[in-house]
């Protein structure tokens, strides 16, 4: 759909805490990744299947690569969000609606950054519970709560900018 207009964004205090929360969210895993690992066995769970059961085992730095991988996609979706110019959009992005759009998808990627670093903290800690014998696999219930966190924000942001749109 071609790049939109340019406009300034400036940070809400909502904004603002969301950024905040995920960043502290990421400076935590990487606590208690670090804090852990010398506690760790040699093999520790490194996946696991849709029902919640570990189906893998791998070598405890394995520990780190959550903290890695929630890392660069933390860093990546920050740098992405400064650009939200580049963005697909449902519809077209004129100078009236901009800044309403770009606040919302901007919005929307906070959030569902701030939501991949709390799935990540969860994975963290319920493979640190299987390691001690306190859990056994990561619960049925972690597929459909991490595809409803996923999905529900999507969705909404999405009917918002779709609102935006109609009302511009």
């Amino acid at each position: 759909m071609g790049e939109g207009p340019k406009v300034k964004l400036d940070l809400t205090n909502t904004d603002k805490v969301i950024e905040f929360t995920g960043l502290t969210l990421l400076i935590g895993i990487w606590i208690l990744a670090i804090l852990s690992f010398s506690d760790l066995p040699e093999s520790i769970p490194t996946h696991y299947n849709g029902a919640g059961e570990v189906d893998e085992f791998g070598e405890r730095t394995n520990i780190f690569v959550l903290t890695i991988i929630g890392t660069i996609t933390f860093i990546g979706l920050t740098l992405l969000n400064k650009n939200p110019h580049i963005f697909n959009y449902p519809k077209t992005i004129t100078n009236e609606n901009a800044l309403h759009q770009y606040s919302n998808a901007t919005r929307m990627i906070r959030v569902l950054k701030l939501i991949i670093i709390f799935v990540f903290g969860l994975i963290l800690v319920r493979t640190l519970q299987n390691t001690n014998g306190n859990a056994d696999g990561i619960g049925t219930w972690f597929l459909p709560l991490t595809i409803g966190l996923f999905i529900i924000p999507t969705l909404y942001f999405l009917i918002k900018s779709m609102k935006i749109n109609s009302n511009r």
